[in-house]
C-alpha cells in the first residue's frame, strides 16, 4: 500500500523538474554557498581633529591612493616660526613629500589607502634662472610612476608649497626642462592612466 501511494507522485516530480529546467533554473541536490559579498574599500579612516593636529604642526592634506583614485587625507608638517617665504615653501614641500612617502597608518591601511611615493626623495628651491616658485626634486619627475607623479603634483599644487593657482612647477636634479603641472579631476579619479597636464616652462 505504501508503494501504491508514492508511485502517482513520480510523474508530478518529473513535470516539476521539466518546468524548472525550461525556465532556466536547474534543480540541484547540493546546497550552494558563495559566502559573503566581497567588502568594498571605504576610503574613510577616522582622522584626528584639525585643532589637535595644529598643536603638532601646520595642518596640511596629502593625496594617497585608495580604490585606484586619489583621496586627500589630513597630515601635519613642522615649519619653524619666522621662516622666510621662499624657505617656508621648500620646508612645506619637503614635509609633504615625507608624508607621501610615509607608510599609511593601520586605520588607513584597513580602509584601503596606499602610496606609490618612495622614501628618500628630497626637494629644493629654484636655481638661478628658475621661476621663483620652482620646486626641484632629487628624482626627475618623468622617472616617477604615473601614480607617484599624480600624488606629488596634486599634493603640491593644493598646498602652501605652490602659488595657489592649482599648478606647480617641477624640475629634477639635472638639466631637464622645467614643467608646470596641473592637478585635474581626471587625474584625481584615474591617476594610473591620466597623466597630469603639463607644459614646458621657459625663463624665470
Amino acid at each position: 500500500m505504501t508503494v501504491r501511494r508514492r508511485l502517482p507522485a513520480l510523474p508530478v516530480l518529473a513535470a516539476l523538474a521539466a518546468l524548472l529546467t525550461g525556465c532556466g533554473i536547474r534543480p540541484t541536490e547540493v546546497p550552494t554557498d558563495f559566502g559573503a559579498a566581497p567588502s568594498q574599500v571605504q576610503c574613510s579612516p577616522a582622522q584626528p581633529q584639525v585643532s589637535t593636529q595644529a598643536s603638532r604642526g601646520l595642518p596640511v592634506q596629502v593625496f594617497l591612493l585608495c580604490g585606484s583614485s586619489l583621496v586627500a587625507v589630513d597630515r601635519t608638517v613642522r615649519v619653524p616660526d619666522g621662516s622666510p617665504d621662499s624657505k617656508r615653501r621648500v620646508l612645506v614641500a619637503q614635509g609633504l613629500l615625507d608624508q607621501l612617502a610615509a607608510t599609511p597608518s593601520p586605520a588607513e591601511k584597513e580602509a584601503g589607502y596606499t602610496t606609490d611615493v618612495r622614501g628618500g626623495m628630497t626637494v629644493s628651491g629654484p636655481r638661478s634662472g628658475d621661476p621663483d616658485d620652482t620646486l626641484r626634486l632629487s628624482n626627475p619627475p618623468g622617472d616617477l610612476t604615473s601614480f607617484a607623479l599624480a600624488q606629488v603634483v596634486c599634493t603640491f599644487s593644493d598646498s602652501a608649497a605652490a602659488e595657489g593657482d592649482g599648478s606647480v612647477i617641477l624640475g629634477g636634479p639635472g638639466k631637464e626642462p622645467l614643467r608646470r603641472y596641473e592637478c585635474t579631476d581626471e587625474v584625481r579619479s584615474r591617476p594610473g592612466t591620466e597623466q597630469p597636464p603639463s607644459s614646458e616652462v621657459t625663463g624665470g
